[in-house]
């Protein structure tokens, strides 16, 4: 069933990056950027589906680790998903005692994910990509230095701050980034 976007339910899930959005694409202080468009989502967890049978939170936790950390679809999104695939007949639910539901992939739906091979394999690669940005970028030395940071300038500019200190204060936040950017790797 499509909503007012097009979209399937589970589909708009949105994921949070320092910088850098799921195909290289510059924020300005952050934001929410789209992980996954379209039925992408549901070719990641057909994918890892078809190497065990799981139940959704399992799903969570291994796109989780995929990303390493750096997304993290919610119920919300997994398990609509996880319904419009068995309503597809792509997965079924094994007979078991267990209390949560485990899903296996059916013939179609592992038809269904030979044929996407590629963009399954390209799927995997952006999210590992993903997770790879924020271990370059989220290191603890820079945490603490960026947490120094706001704490300096949060107590000075909260005091009765004149413009020229204003200035100077943004002069030197320029002068250290445009220093970081010449930095060599």
């Amino acid at each position: 069933m499509r909503g007012k976007h097009g979209k399937t339910r589970g589909e708009s899930e949105h994921w949070h990056s320092e910088r850098e959005g799921p195909r290289g694409h510059h924020g300005h202080g952050g934001g929410r950027h789209r992980m996954f468009e379209g039925g992408e989502l549901r070719l990641v967890l057909l994918h890892l589906i078809a190497q065990e049978p799981r139940h959704g939170y399992d799903l969570i936790r291994a796109i989780e680790g995929l990303s390493r950390g750096v997304y993290v679809p919610s119920p919300g999104v997994v398990y609509p998903t996880l319904t419009l695939l068995r309503d597809m007949g792509l997965v079924g639910e094994p007979d078991t005692d267990n209390q949560r539901k485990l899903f296996s992939i059916t013939p179609q739906g592992r038809t269904l994910l030979d044929e996407n091979a590629k963009a399954v394999e390209a799927l995997l690669q952006r999210l590992g990509a993903a997770g790879e940005v924020r271990e370059r970028t989220d290191a603890a030395p820079v945490r603490r230095a960026m947490h120094n940071l706001k704490s300096v300038l949060f107590d000075k500019l909260s005091a009765r701050t004149d413009e020229q200190t204003v200035l100077d204060v943004a002069a030197l936040i320029d002068e250290a980034a445009q220093k970081i950017e010449r930095l060599r790797s």
